[in-house]
């Protein structure tokens, strides 16, 4: 088993950063059109390539598993894994031509209950030359241009008060509805920098900053964090402190903070 999820991390890091590549053909392009979707949320044709093109790396890699991505829905498959695709988290930014975007993939086994829990998580930041990535059981990395491939390792920071919060932005904050939460969450630390979402799940897994929380996220969004942020020796889970992935919020920390901010989300 372990052998399966050490070719397909290897084989997520690979595709993501293709996708990677795809997308920066279009960053900060004059003529990017962005459309709304029914949801309300932005896309562009980068977006739409680089799923076609994680869908079709995989479907000709792992034919049984299944597949779930932002832009083109849920696949389901044969096999034990699926694989959860957001092309780029952080069209807004992408489309801003701000480089804290990202390409997340994850992979997920589905578990005796018939649950599905990732236990691959890769986040690249094609613009920044940013990488990290996981498997369960086999660590997480950190590869970033002009440096070695290193562990990923979460910081040390053990007060609130002494921590660097990371998000995305109050508008999520209000869709949320955690603007309670909030406040006493930036009361309580010693900075709150609103640096995108997967962006902040890197800073987090490298130990640049101490908590990454995500009030209104999908799946996808989140799903890479769980094994990412395990291995490098932290904590993920929703903000009622489960490790799910899929119940619309996410909170990462270094772990040594975990407990006090499920309190302080919770009042």
């Amino acid at each position: 088993m372990s052998q399966g999820l050490v070719e397909r991390m290897a084989f997520a890091r690979e595709i993501a950063l293709r996708a990677g590549a795809a997308t920066l053909r279009h960053f900060q392009r004059e003529d990017l059109s962005v459309e709304m979707k029914r949801d309300g949320t932005p896309v562009t044709a980068a977006d739409r390539e680089a799923e076609e093109l994680l869908r079709r790396l995989v479907g000709e890699r792992y034919p049984d598993d299944g597949l779930i991505g932002e832009e083109y829905g849920q696949q389901d498959g044969r096999g034990e894994f699926r694989w959860v695709f957001d092309p780029i988290d952080g069209t807004k930014s992408f489309a801003c031509g701000v480089p804290l975007y990202g390409n997340l993939v994850a992979v997920e086994r589905r578990g005796a209950d018939g649950a599905w829990i990732p236990v691959v998580g890769v986040v690249n930041m094609p613009a920044l030359g940013e990488i990290v990535y996981a498997a369960e059981g086999q660590g997480a990395w950190h590869e970033s241009a002009g440096r070695d491939k290193r562990a990923a390792r979460v910081s040390q920071v053990e007060r609130l008060r002494d921590a660097v919060v990371v998000m995305t932005g109050m508008e999520y904050v209000r869709k949320g509805k955690a603007e309670d939460a909030m406040e006493r969450v930036s009361r309580a630390c010693r900075m709150v920098r609103g640096w995108s979402d997967c962006y902040g799940l890197v800073l987090v897994a490298t130990g640049r900053a101490d908590v990454w929380l995500e009030p209104a996220v999908s799946h996808w969004d989140i799903a890479p964090a769980l094994p990412i942020l395990l291995e490098a020796g932290g904590e993920f889970t929703d903000f009622q402190g489960r490790r799910r992935v899929q119940s619309g919020s996410g909170l990462g920390t270094n772990g040594r903070l975990h407990a006090e901010l499920v309190q302080q989300i919770g009042g």
